[in-house]
């Protein structure tokens, strides 16, 4: 194996981990950036009306995405307990399932969401200034389904067994590519909305290609031609897969359900919100790195049945998480309208946005602590106690909060409502992993 790969079951764990989540922080960054990028083309080239849609369509895009993105959480967990027990017949086995199961659904998944967009933007009550923009722009992305999933499969399986910079130059190539075709398509081409959409899927798709081909000749991971798995194999990444999926389509759809209280206010807020979501995105890529590092550092450590290695990860997670969310929320809110208006220029718009930043910034910290808890119990294969904490936290908390406060506040209290349902969430984030038996849960089967 390439020396890119950390063994996490000993060594130093606070620099391990400082060393493992800088490339993810980086390549999160770098993500975001890809999609700032297509924000700031579209909302600039073509207008607000265009940013709005595009920011409806995305929440569509990640709900229908979101049981391919769980499996990616169920083979985060498997691989890295397979690295940790040292086992690489484990390792292979597990991937050759894993790149079955999720090409067909992604494909499969792709074919329907094609049929199924503008019914559903219709029934999020996407205004109808936006709704063919909205269409064109999912539609496209839909063709390129197996390319997205590619995308993000190689880097999840990297990082599962202890890479994060292998996976960094690919998502920088995807950015750099993305950067130069978006203007090209949308204007150069002519192609407006929809030019934005197939710039994103060229560029993952070929950065997809170009990082198999990396990781086959460099040999980075066991990877086998693709042959029928085991039902043992099958039974094992479903009984996580289908909670790690439903835990997304729980995510994804409170975002969509969330986005139709936003729409309720018009197409102003509607873009408002969308340049706000897409920067106050950046507030938690510390939380994130740090959550995927846990997950792929304690599933290791899990692997290889080394309890008091997990709790330390956890309390390392923690202290960075703190640390770094309170720079980040004081960095955003010092910044919101200038931010805000890289995007967008209309007074309405610009104004609701920065609002909503300066009141929700200082909430994010306690959002965090809800990724590191559940990056180690996710570890041990806790899919499905994750998916009654999400359904806790989205439709017990967030939507109704966010309902509730927008009709006492008005616009407004979209913030208010969110930010009270990051502080409460992390207190059952926090009750579950004090007092929970995620420690007592088999991820894998025995041979």
């Amino acid at each position: 194996m390439a020396t890119t790969q950390q063994d996490f079951t000993q060594g130093p764990l606070a620099r391990q981990m400082f060393a493992f989540a800088w490339p993810i922080l980086l390549a999160n960054l770098l993500q975001v950036s890809y999609q700032l990028i297509d924000t700031l083309w579209v909302g600039n080239l073509i207008g607000a009306d265009a940013l709005g849609a595009v920011s409806i369509s995305s929440t569509v895009l990640f709900t229908v995405l979101s049981f391919v993105l769980g499996l990616n959480n169920a083979a985060l967990t498997i691989l890295s307990q397979q690295k940790g027990r040292k086992s690489e017949e484990g390792l292979k086995r597990y991937l050759n399932a894993f790149v079955v199961l999720m090409s067909i659904m992604s494909v499969a998944l792709g074919i329907i969401g094609i049929f199924i967009a503008e019914p559903v933007l219709r029934l999020l009550g996407t205004p109808e200034v936006m709704l063919p923009m909205a269409t064109a722009y999912l539609q496209v992305n839909f063709t390129g389904l197996l390319f997205l999933f590619g995308y993000n499969f190689n880097t999840t399986v990297l990082r599962s067994v202890g890479d994060s910079k292998t996976p960094l130059y690919f998502v920088a190539a995807a950015v750099v590519l993305n950067a130069v075709l978006d203007p090209l398509f949308i204007s150069g081409f002519g192609w407006g909305i929809e030019g934005a959409a197939y710039a994103t899927v060229l560029s993952q798709g070929l950065s997809f290609v170009a990082g198999l081909i990396y990781i086959l000749r460099k040999r980075l991971v066991p990877f086998t031609k693709p042959s029928m798995p085991k039902s043992r194999e099958v039974k094992d990444i479903l009984k996580l897969g289908i909670p790690a999926g439903l835990q997304m389509s729980v995510i994804s759809a409170g975002v969509m359900a969330i986005m139709s209280v936003v729409a309720s206010f018009g197409p102003a807020v509607v873009a408002g919100y969308g340049a706000a979501w897409r920067l106050d995105s950046l507030i938690m890529l510390p939380a994130q790195a740090l959550g995927t590092a846990v997950n792929s550092m304690a599933g290791q450590n899990i692997g290889a049945a080394k309890w008091e290695r997990v709790g330390r990860i956890t309390k390392y997670g923690f202290l960075f998480n703190l640390g770094a969310m309170l720079l980040m929320a004081a960095v955003l809110f010092l910044l919101a309208e200038p931010a805000v208006r890289l995007f967008i220029r209309e007074p309405e718009a610009v104004e609701f946005g920065t609002n909503y930043l300066r009141t929700i910034a200082f909430f994010y910290p306690f959002l965090g602590i809800n990724f590191i808890l559940n990056g180690t119990v996710r570890a041990a294969g806790a899919m499905f106690q994750v998916l009654v904490l999400n359904i806790i936290s989205f439709w017990v908390l967030r939507y109704p909060l966010v309902w509730l406060f927008s009709g006492w506040f008005g616009r407004e209290g979209i913030a208010i409502g969110m930010g009270m349902s990051f502080i409460i969430s992390s207190v059952f984030a926090f009750l579950y992993y004090r007092y929970g038996k995620w420690r007592e849960i088999k991820a894998i089967s025995e041979e």
